[in-house]
């Protein structure tokens, strides 16, 4: 485990080397961006970003969502992956929302994780990014990053990193951190083979050896 003062020398270098801590999706409406990250399970963030114009503007309201015809949004999404469940997923989530929210995406991690799809890392997305609330959003990226800097300690299961992250990480700055984490995995710290010469926090890292 790192110190706090690491912790804090992670968080400055990253804030240093991305100071745009943005959510690599592109959405207008509150919905759409929870649609987009179920669309992005097992696929890239690209791909969603590419068949998403064309999904939305068949489909421009919540309304029309919730009346679709799941086939239908099945040959929008097709070439995301597990396109079946992901297109009824949708439309049973845009019902919901219909139905049980008044229209709104809800902003509380209960009431997110109810929706159909929703499972706590589409929930923490949702509440840092749509509604600014402290969230630790535990991707792929966050499982490997917060691993090898030593921020955790050989944890896999997503709910016990995010308790262990919410201890350290300050809350106000949580959203973002993740965020960055997805930017460093992808440009520094790659699953196959990190380019640990290039890393802005290599001299925090658990896992450099040089």
């Amino acid at each position: 485990m790192r110190t706090p003062e690491q912790v804090n020398e992670i968080i400055s270098r990253l804030e240093d080397e991305y100071p745009l801590a943005e959510c690599t999706l592109d959405f207008r409406k509150d919905y759409e961006l929870l649609f987009s990250v179920r669309l992005a399970a097992q696929c890239t963030d690209e791909r969603v970003n590419k068949i998403t114009p064309a999904l939305f503007e068949r489909f421009p309201t919540l309304e029309s969502f919730a009346g679709a015809d799941v086939q239908e949004v099945e040959k929008y999404i097709h070439s995301c992956g597990f396109f079946r469940a992901k297109a009824r997923d949708i439309v049973l989530c845009a019902q919901a929302l219909i139905e049980k929210h008044g229209g709104r995406v809800p902003d509380t991690m209960e009431e997110l994780v109810k929706l159909p799809g929703v499972g706590r890392k589409t929930a923490n997305l949702i509440l840092g990014d749509v509604f600014g609330k402290p969230a630790v959003v535990v991707d792929t990226h966050c499982i490997r990053l917060s691993n090898r800097m030593g921020l955790v300690d050989g944890l896999k299961e997503p709910v016990k990193i995010e308790r262990e992250l919410r201890k350290i990480l300050p809350p106000e700055k949580s959203s973002d951190f993740c965020h960055r984490l997805v930017h460093h995995g992808r440009a520094v710290c790659t699953a196959r083979k990190p380019e640990c010469g290039r890393c802005c926090v290599r001299h925090v890292c658990q896992s450099f050896s040089g």
